[in-house]
C-alpha cells in the first residue's frame, strides 16, 4: 500500500468530534440533472451534507440560495450550506432571513458557510463593493453580530458598524435550531476572528497543504481560548478535491477506496478535521456513491465518537 508513504507527521490534533461526510456538487445550469442525481444518492444511502458554491457572478451557474432551498425539500436527512457565502454581493440582514427561512423550510438542516469575498473584478461588476484585506475582515466581523441580531428575539434592532447598519429592524423568523456558523478563511488575523467568534472552519484541501492544518488550528484554538470558548466546540471542515477509483494510487486522495479510508482516517486522527465535502474531478453521482462507501469505512475504523 504505496500511498501509506504520503501520510504527514505531526502532532495528534483530534478534536474527538462526530465525524460527518457530504458532497460538493457544481451549480452548473446545464447540469442539474446529474447534480440531483448526485443528491440523491448521498440523502439515500447515509452522507451527511451538501455544499455548493457561491458565485453570483458566474454565468453558468444557478443562484446557490434558490438551489439549496430546493435541495433541503427534496432530501430527507441531508444538511445544506453555502460553502462559502460571498458576503459582498449578500447584505447580512437579508442573508440572515433567507438563512433562518431554509432552515425552517427544512426542519433544521441548514448552516451558513461564509467567506469574506474573492474575484473583487467580477463582485464589482455585479455592483458590489471592492475592499482591502483589512475592510474584508471588519466586514466579515460585522456580518457576523448582525446576522446573529437577525436571528434574536431582540424587539428592535440597533447596529452601526463601518460596513453595516441596522436601524430599528424587527428580527425574525428566529431558525428552526441554532444555525452554525462557518467561516471558509485562511490569514491568521482571519482566523482569529473564528476562534472568537465562529461555529467552524471550512478550508479546501489540497488547495491548502495539510502541512498547515496544525499551525492554523493553534490559532483558533488560541483565540477561542482567549475569549473563552473551546476550541473542541468549533467543528473542523474540509472540501476535499479528489478521484475515488480503482488500482493504484495517483496522489493524496487519488486512488483505491482503502487510500481514502487510510488517509481520511489520518486527517480526523493526526490532522484535528471532522468532517468532508467531496469535491471530485468527473462523474459526481458515481463518486458520490463510492465515497457514501468510504464513508462507512471511515465511521467502522475511528469507532464511536463525539
Amino acid at each position: 500500500m504505496g500511498w501509506r508513504n504520503n501520510r504527514l507527521e505531526s502532532a495528534i490534533t483530534d478534536y474527538g468530534r462526530t465525524v460527518s461526510f457530504g458532497i460538493f456538487p457544481i451549480p452548473d445550469a446545464a447540469q442539474l440533472d446529474m447534480l440531483w442525481e448526485a443528491v440523491r444518492i448521498a440523502d439515500a444511502e447515509g452522507l451527511d451534507l451538501v455544499g455548493i458554491q457561491d458565485h453570483p457572478y458566474q454565468r453558468r451557474f444557478v443562484d446557490t440560495f434558490a438551489l439549496l432551498a430546493a435541495v433541503a425539500v427534496r432530501t430527507q436527512r441531508l444538511t445544506v450550506f453555502p460553502d462559502v457565502a460571498s458576503l459582498p454581493l449578500r447584505p447580512p440582514p437579508v442573508l440572515a432571513k433567507t438563512a433562518a427561512t431554509i432552515d425552517l423550510l427544512s426542519g433544521g438542516r441548514f448552516e451558513l458557510g461564509l467567506g469574506a469575498g474573492a474575484f473583487w473584478e467580477a463582485i464589482t461588476a455585479m455592483g458590489g463593493p471592492a475592499r482591502t484585506p483589512g475592510e474584508s475582515l471588519q466586514a466579515l466581523r460585522e456580518a457576523i453580530e448582525v446576522i446573529r441580531l437577525m436571528w434574536s428575539s431582540d424587539g428592535s434592532l440597533r447596529y452601526d458598524g463601518e460596513h453595516y447598519q441596522l436601524a430599528g429592524v424587527k428580527p425574525g423568523p428566529s431558525p428552526a435550531h441554532d444555525i452554525g456558523i462557518w467561516l471558509g478563511v485562511y490569514g491568521p488575523r482571519a482566523l482569529r476572528l473564528l476562534g472568537e467568534t465562529a461555529d467552524g472552519w471550512l478550508p479546501s484541501i489540497p488547495r491548502m497543504p495539510i502541512e498547515d492544518l496544525a499551525p492554523k488550528h493553534a490559532i483558533i484554538d488560541e483565540a477561542a481560548t482567549a475569549a473563552g470558548r473551546r476550541p473542541k466546540d468549533i467543528r473542523r471542515l474540509a472540501n476535499v478535491n479528489g478521484v475515488i477509483s480503482d488500482g493504484e494510487s495517483a496522489g493524496y486522495l487519488r486512488g483505491p477506496p482503502d487510500q481514502w479510508v487510510d488517509e481520511l482516517s489520518d486527517l480526523v486522527e493526526t490532522h484535528g478535521l471532522d468532517s468532508f465535502i467531496l469535491w471530485p474531478d468527473r462523474d459526481i453521482p458515481e463518486q458520490t456513491a463510492r465515497f457514501a462507501e468510504v464513508a462507512e469505512r471511515v465511521r467502522a475504523a475511528l469507532g464511536p465518537r463525539g
